[in-house]
């Protein structure tokens, strides 16, 4: 993958994302800086931290049970470690943190 394909499919995974975040039932704010976006579940003030690791040409998760590494597997991210896609790793850490089911519902 290029770089300008990278930094292609990280803008468009971020905006999907927002766009996600937008039409979504819990109350989860985000702010995004660059290609740094940081969602904010207003219930407890958690956080998960989204970012481009140009170098390694990943995007990184961070969340409260841990940090993820993920790479461009066509047809979308996939996490190095747990093999989960970005949607069902999104889904799984921002579950554990609200502490109740919550579903983006970004494409798979």
């Amino acid at each position: 993958m290029s770089q300008t394909e990278f930094d292609a499919a990280i803008e468009r995974t971020l905006i999907a994302i927002e766009d996600a975040l937008d039409e979504c039932e819990w109350d989860i704010d985000y702010e995004r800086a660059d290609a740094v976006l940081t969602l904010t579940l207003e219930d407890n003030g958690s956080q998960v931290i989204l970012s481009r690791q140009t170098a390694n040409l990943e995007l990184w998760v961070a969340a409260r049970s841990g940090g993820y590494h993920l790479s461009f597997e066509n047809p979308g991210w996939k996490c190095t470690t747990t093999g989960e896609d970005l949607p069902a790793l999104l889904d799984r850490v921002l579950t554990e943190q609200q502490g109740e089911p919550v579903s983006l519902n970004l494409d798979r």
